[in-house]
């Protein structure tokens, strides 16, 4: 029998809204990140990895399940609450998508053809709870251990931050080799080992 005190379930509380929008992602078709064609919205979005890269072996032998990495794209703005365009008219997720393949392309020891992508476009305010729960359901490598891969170019003035963890593992973004790596790049795999250990398989 179950609990007396249980709560009856909501599927319109947030938690549980969001949880579905995670689930139409995982429905999405699979595609190569160089076959990335224009298109219009914001929303979530799962990168996978399928290359030779060793110390991602859990993850390649999941590709398609398990992702590597996982964002979001919001239209300009909302984070200060000040949106400047139509969510259906910006093409906010397509160009964070080819961010993420020109830093891709930049990488020493990477190859964007080894990259598949998933992306949802999605209501405003569902995104950024739905990308939580992305996170907290996949822990991907590349938004825990190996953390940066998302970065800009530091503003000027601010050349004396470390190089981002990513840039350290996977060198050849210019304006990273200009900061200062205070870790490496075996220490950094090392922890990347221990992740997967526990999160390259499906939860």
């Amino acid at each position: 029998m179950g609990d007396s005190q249980e709560h009856p379930f909501d599927p319109l509380r947030y938690e549980n809204v969001a949880r579905t929008v995670v689930s139409a992602l995982l429905e999405r078709p699979l595609y190569r990140l160089t076959e990335l064609e224009p298109f219009s919205g914001c929303g979530i979005y799962a990168i996978y990895y399928t290359g030779s890269f060793n110390p991602y072996r859990t993850v390649t032998t999941q590709a398609g399940v398990v992702p590597i990495y996982v964002g979001k794209a919001v239209p300009s703005g909302s984070r200060k609450g000040t949106e400047r365009s139509e969510p259906s008219r910006t093409r906010a997720l397509c160009n964070r998508l080819r961010q993420h393949a020109k830093t891709l392309e930049a990488a020493q020891n990477l190859a964007l053809s080894d990259f598949l992508c998933r992306h949802l476009t999605v209501e405003t305010v569902w995104i950024r709870l739905a990308e939580r729960v992305l996170l907290d359901r996949f822990h991907p490598v590349w938004n825990s251990v190996v953390d940066g891969f998302g970065n800009h170019p530091p503003g000027r003035g601010r050349r004396n931050m470390r190089r981002p963890r990513w840039d350290i593992v996977h060198p050849g973004r210019s304006w990273a080799l200009e900061l200062e790596p205070q870790e490496s790049a075996e220490g950094i795999i090392g922890e990347v080992r221990r992740h997967l250990a526990v999160w390259g398989t499906p939860h």
